[in-house]
């Protein structure tokens, strides 16, 4: 059966707060109209709350398409409203290390995304869950939480992932290792752990972290960073960001569909960057939760 073409109507939300929203919420506009997207509606959204409202009155009133522009925070704020809904997500990377377009394979410049949307083919994709908060891409616990809910929002807009990478030097000071229980249902295993990373996507701060994980295979990837050592911490990410040889030595992988997650101390669980749980919780895959807008030859 021929999978039916993208929507030439949407309604453009753009969170105007993420670090190049406000710049180019005009221009993005304007590219959408001149290859061929009617927008029905556009919001340039100053209030990161009211993103989640917006696309949800978006796909209440009927719209075929709801392109959000933002990072991987507005991706997963605003993901709820579409899941169940006949209408497709339009995905324009404005943020910082926008994981979530990497992972669908879309260009990360304005005018390639345009034209994926534009040109491009429906694409059905699996969404994480922790509890009841779907991620699109990524959720962790450990150091990146730390990390992502305490980076001035100037060093993030201004320096991009040197930023992240500055502040992460900082956090890493006080932080300490914690141990990790991973139940699949069948086997228990136990461990010491510096970051732990639940992955519906290979991709976790720009970098890609797995190569297992993907946004169509029905199941999760658990990858944790094992041992006390905060040193092989930072080896780890420098190794996978340079992609080594030996990048994934330090870290063990756990794939299936749910597993339940418990830490001790208690960690909090930041979802596509914001941290909305704490251990111990539920994880799993939405199998084909979501269409979105993909290129045409990925």
């Amino acid at each position: 059966m021929a999978t039916k073409p993208l929507p030439k109507d949407a309604v453009l939300i753009v969170n105007a707060h993420s670090r190049r929203g406000q710049d180019n919420f005009a221009e993005a506009r304007e590219k959408l109209e001149a290859a061929g997207i009617r927008l029905i509606a556009a919001h340039a959204v100053e209030d990161p709350e009211k993103m989640a409202a917006t696309v949800a009155a978006a796909v209440a009133g009927g719209a075929p398409m709801v392109i959000v522009g933002g990072g991987d925070g507005s991706m997963a704020s605003t993901v709820d409203e579409l899941v169940g809904k006949a209408c497709v997500f339009g995905v324009l990377p404005l943020g910082t290390a926008n994981s979530f377009a990497r992972s669908l394979g879309l260009p990360l410049d304005l005018d390639g995304a345009v034209q994926a949307i534009a040109t491009g083919r429906r694409r059905r994709v699996d969404l994480g869950m922790v509890e009841r908060d779907y991620f699109v891409n990524s959720a962790a616990l450990g150091l990146s939480p730390q990390i992502g809910q305490t980076v001035p929002h100037g060093l993030k807009r201004y320096l991009g992932r040197v930023g992240y990478l500055l502040w992460a030097v900082k956090c890493s000071l006080g932080f300490r290792p914690f141990r990790l229980t991973i139940d699949d249902g069948r086997t228990e295993r136990r461990m010491w752990s510096t970051e732990v990373r639940i992955l519906n996507g290979p991709f976790l701060g720009g970098v890609e972290l797995s190569d297992q994980a993907d946004v169509d295979t029905g199941e999760i990837v658990i990858q944790a960073v094992v041992g006390r050592s905060k040193p092989r911490l930072a080896w780890d990410w420098y190794a996978k960001f340079f992609k080594l040889r030996d990048r994934h030595a330090h870290t063990e992988e756990f794939r299936g569909r749910s597993f339940k997650l418990d830490t001790t101390p208690r960690q909090k669980i930041a979802l596509d960057g914001e941290p909305l749980a704490k251990t111990p919780v539920t994880v799993r895959v939405a199998p084909g939760a979501i269409e979105v807008a993909a290129p045409a030859e990925s």
